[in-house]
This record gives structure tokens, sequence and C-alpha cells, in this order.
């Protein structure tokens, strides 16, 4: 973990409304890219409408870099089938972690992250205090497919450097 800030730990929630790569479902897995590192979430058969709620981490060097992120179809004899893509940056959340808040109540919005051409971001995406800990709930519209969202939350975890 070269230069490493801190590790992002992605909840990874749920998918709405995927695209059907199979003969009336898919198979669909999530994969997260930041820098050289890279995680995957496990396949849930036969489901457009998958509920991973599953926690992924990724160590964090260079706030600016966006995570990507590649949906794919799970297929057994053939390469498994692209689902769509999407990107997001973490540099408006990481500015808020930095702040260093402590005491607010539960639920306080500090910032609020705005859909627009540039982004893959399916609606506004706020970042909050949850049970002390800064969070930012995330719903991103799938890119270079006919349909789809992910939903996201995620959290900080400071690294000790000695």
């Amino acid at each position: 973990m070269d230069n490493c800030l801190g590790l992002l730990k992605i909840h990874v929630q749920r998918g709405v409304n995927l695209a059907i790569r199979d003969s009336r479902s898919s198979d669909p897995y999530v994969i997260f890219k930041l820098g050289k590192h890279k995680v995957k979430t496990r396949v849930v058969k036969k489901n457009v409408n998958p509920e991973w709620n599953e926690i992924l981490t990724l160590s964090v060097s260079d706030p600016n870099t966006p995570v990507k992120l590649f949906v794919y179809d799970r297929d057994t004899f053939s390469f498994d089938d692209k689902m769509g893509d999407a990107e997001f940056e973490i540099g408006p959340y990481f500015n808020v972690v930095k702040m260093g808040l402590t005491g607010l109540p539960n639920r306080t919005i500090i910032s609020k992250v705005q859909p627009n051409r540039k982004n893959c971001l399916a609606e506004e995406s706020p970042i909050y205090i949850s049970n002390g800990k800064v969070v930012q709930d995330i719903v991103l519209r799938l890119r270079n497919v006919e349909c789809g969202e992910i939903e996201l939350q995620l959290q900080w975890v400071d690294v000790l450097t000695s």
C-alpha cells in the first residue's frame, strides 16, 4: 500500500433494473477498480435486481483518481457479457472526511454532489454523518448499456502511519 491515504469501504447494496444478458435474466457481478487495485462482488444468479449487500475495500493513494466499476453477466461456457460501466469521483467525499468533523448529530448532511453530464450519478448524492462516521450514498446510472443502476454507500477508514 504505497502512499496509502486510507481505505475506501464500498457497501455494494444492490443493482436495479439491470440488463438481461441470458435468455430471461442475468447472473450479475461487479468489479471495482481504483488505480492498480481491483475488487469484485459475488455473482447473484438469475436476477436483474440483485441484492449484494457486500462491503469491498480499496486502498486510496490519490483521491483525485475516479473509482471505475464494471458490471458483468457470468457465463459458464463463454466469455462473461458486459452489462454496463460507471465511474465516480471520491474527491468531494475525501475532502469532507479530512475536515475531521466530530460531535455532529446523526444524519447531518455536510455536502451534496449533484448529477450532471460529466458524472454517472442518477440522483443527488448526499455526504452525511451516520453513527459518528462520514458516509456518502451513491446511485450510479450505468453507461454503455440499455438500462441499470447500482446503489452504493461509501465509508472511510484511516490507516495508521508510523
